[in-house]
């Protein structure tokens, strides 16, 4: 291998630094969750959802399915700003040709829609020139033999020299070219070439209708000539900025073998025109199978707890074409599972042992897919169906929500796939496609993958199996096996970690419970020189996560449970807190192997600096103890308190043009304005029957009759002069 670059920043790259306010000096207006007699949890939690709010804003698309609620629901100072900011993203988001939402994470040489590794230099087969690096990244990865045009040829053009930006080739005959310096190119690692380029006025955008798109030509190891039948067209740049072409190779059906060298034309229609060629290399498939379905999530997200239905209306079409990509690229309209075909997302190990104890890396394969980067998950995909099945579900919410709100100005959709009624059909198809296909019946939990040779992946994901549990695709009798496993109350004979030990951490499960020494992407390619735990994905944790074990353990062993897994969680936070932070609480352990993952370091923790996710474990007192879930037209309260529990409020929070304090009992649920209605709004309730009265600001109380909608059992209540409305069971619990 040329060269192993190790990834250290193996989760989100952002340069996000950790927020060391571990203080009480929290604002007024910041949301607080009050439970009389249990101030403790719930400081913590307060404290806690304080301490990551700074840097819960719009990042990589993928964080768009976690970071939008925790980002909006606190009615603070700023919270209009942070809604404009997420619109500006959401909007913003590119989509391509295909349907395939761009991934949006930093600056990098890999797929520039995509993952910012593997790049070429982590192969053995790949070949990349780069003469400037003007606006994008460097390094100490940067081959010295990469920047030099020596053993270039040109035809129909001359060497203008060298500017900021890169090398400047002058066109001095129509249909111009170039010719790389030889290099051997091994086409399953190069699926696609990038090219980094600008053109002036005069380029292949000139005289419309005269010239050709642009095209690269190759020529294997085994001829000496280029000729068009090795040749793939691909479009000029549209303006004279830098542009990132990314061309597809490997579905061309002669790119196949060993290729020996490169020819670049430039279509140009006439003599005169100038290209700057930054950068010319090969590129893997780094693109992620998951964004589409963090669009959709994070689209609706927004749209929830705003009610702007301007935005909605624009992004509605948007998303159905980024679930229509699901349906057909992954094709799980046909399968009913996302099934990843894209070059190099096969699932398959990058290393292999050797009988003789060494091991043999597999550049080109085992691409990942999701956050958890350094594994392969691929070809049939059981992360990615969980996901595509919360967003079906989701999906189906929002299209039956806007048929029902023709003033919104959504228009219908024309495929009837995404009617509600086909969508809810279908996800029921994947749920029990998916928990048949990937449930593995001698753990009794779902296993990550399944690889083009039939092989299935299972090292005990707990982060999958609990989201599996969290969007509903988990049957009854699979969410109960897996948080018995879990909970370690049944132990699985060949994982490495079994019944407390899976709590090791304490503030969540680990990420995995079998010691991974053997399926990863072939950048990784030491797992056995970092100890058990000390890296995230192989028995490590991450904070946010947490959220989706609270959540799981409310849907299915009920608050009570929940509640004891919380004070774990609390008791741990608070030493962290009298200790002074994350990084002086744990630096203390590093001599036991302790470590911290985070801000270029890689380690077995993720708690702060690039992991926003963490903002997410707080908002279990909302979205679960106490069941809050806006909706398009209202919203849901389900609470679901531990016994020792009197009640739960939560004050600041701010829904659509509004800001809310909810006050839940047993059989009791107040909602308090901060000021007069301007809209009616659709309440849904625990299952049974509610009485509904609207109170005045002197206190007074008025008994009104609601409207119920038929398809949710919702009531309809007309806040207009109220200052708040209470909700009481007629037959108390």
């Amino acid at each position: 291998m040329r060269r192993i670059i190790h990834i250290l920043a193996v989760c989100a790259v952002s340069a996000l630094a950790t927020n060391a306010i571990f203080g009480t000096d929290i604002p007024d207006n910041f949301p607080r969750f009050t439970v009389p007699g249990h101030e403790s949890e719930t400081s913590a939690m307060r404290t806690m959802n304080w301490l990551h709010r700074e840097q819960a804003l719009p990042a990589a698309t993928l964080w768009d399915a976690w970071i939008p609620s925790p980002s909006l629901w606190p009615a603070t100072t700023d919270a209009q700003n942070r809604a404009e900011r997420w619109r500006r993203t959401l909007e913003g988001r590119i989509i391509d040709k295909d349907g395939y939402v761009a991934t949006h994470q930093h600056a990098s040489i890999a797929h520039p829609l995509g993952w910012p590794f593997p790049f070429w230099v982590q192969g053995e087969g790949g070949a990349g020139w780069h003469f400037s690096f003007k606006d994008t990244v460097g390094g100490v990865w940067r081959p010295a033999d990469a920047n030099t045009t020596a053993g270039w040829t040109l035809d129909g053009a001359r060497d203008a020299g060298m500017n900021e930006y890169g090398w400047r080739v002058e066109a001095t005959a129509a249909n111009a070219a170039v010719v790389t310096s030889e290099r051997m190119i091994d086409t399953k690692q190069a699926p696609f070439i990038q090219i980094r380029w600008k053109m002036d006025a005069g380029g292949a955008t000139a005289a419309a209708g005269a010239g050709e798109k642009p095209w690269i030509e190759w020529r294997t190891t085994d001829t000496e000539s280029f000729n068009k039948t090795k040749r793939v067209y691909f479009d000029a740049p549209s303006t004279s900025a830098l542009t990132h072409t990314a061309i597809e190779m490997h579905t061309h059906p002669a790119w196949k073998r060993r290729v020996a060298q490169l020819r670049l034309g430039f279509g140009n229609a006439a003599p005169g025109a100038t290209a700057v060629i930054q950068a010319l290399f090969t590129q893997y498939d780094t693109r992620h199978n998951v964004n589409n379905t963090a669009f959709v999530l994070g689209c609706d997200a927004y749209f929830r707890w705003t009610g702007d239905t301007e935005f909605v209306r624009g992004a509605m079409p948007r998303m159905r074409t980024a679930l229509r990509h699901m349906m057909d690229v992954h094709h799980a309209a046909a399968e009913k599972i996302v099934h990843t075909t894209w070059a190099g997302h096969d699932g398959l190990t990058g290393i292999v042992r050797t009988r003789e104890g060494g091991k043999r890396l597999l550049p080109g394969g085992g691409v990942g897919n999701n956050y958890w980067d350094l594994m392969p998950f691929g070809n049939k995909d059981c992360y990615a169906t969980v996901t595509y099945y919360g967003a079906l579900r989701t999906m189906a919410a929002l299209e039956r929500t806007a048929l029902a709100h023709p003033e919104w100005g959504v228009a219908p959709p024309d495929d009837p796939a995404f009617r509600p009624d086909a969508l809810d059909s279908h996800a029921e198809d994947v749920k029990h496609t998916g928990n048949a296909l990937f449930w593995n019946k001698e753990t009794g939990r779902f296993v990550a993958c399944i690889d083009t040779n039939g092989e299935a992946h299972d090292y005990g994901y707990t982060f999958l199996n609990l989201e599996a549990i969290y969007y509903g695709f988990a049957t009854p009798e699979h969410a109960a096996s897996i948080l018995a496993w879990i909970s370690g109350e049944r132990t699985v004979a060949s994982d490495t970690s079994q019944t407390t030990d899976i709590y090791r951490w304490r503030f969540g499960p680990r990420a995995s419970t079998k010691r991974n020494l053997d399926w990863y992407m072939w950048a990784w390619s030491n797992p056995e020189g970092i100890p058990w735990g000390g890296q995230v994905q192989d028995g490590g944790a991450v904070l946010g996560f947490s959220y989706h074990d609270l959540m799981a353990r409310l849907a299915v062993l009920g608050p009570d449970d929940a509640l004891a897994r919380l004070r774990g969680v609390t008791t741990w936070f608070d030493e962290v807190q009298a200790a002074g932070g994350y990084r002086e609480y744990y630096r203390r352990m590093e001599k036991d192997g302790v470590t911290l993952q985070g801000g270029g370091t890689a380690g077995g923790l993720g708690l702060d600096h690039e992991f926003i996710e963490s903002v997410l474990l707080p908002q279990v007192m909302i979205d679960g103890f106490l069941g809050f879930a806006p909706t398009g037209d209202g919203f849901r309260i389900l609470p679901r308190l531990p016994r020792d529990w009197p009640s739960l409020k939560i004050d600041c929070i701010r829904w659509h043009d509004a800001v809310l304090t909810v006050h839940a009992t047993k059989d009791t649920i107040e909602v308090n304005r901060d000021g007069p209605a301007q809209k009616p709004a659709w309440v849904v309730l625990p299952d049974g029957e509610w009485s509904v009265a609207l109170l005045g600001a002197d206190g007074t109380s008025k008994p009104v009759k609601a409207e119920r909608r038929t398809s949710d059992g919702a009531l309809r209540v007309n806040w207009q002069g109220a200052a708040a409305a209470r909700f009481s069971r007629v037959k108390p619990l």
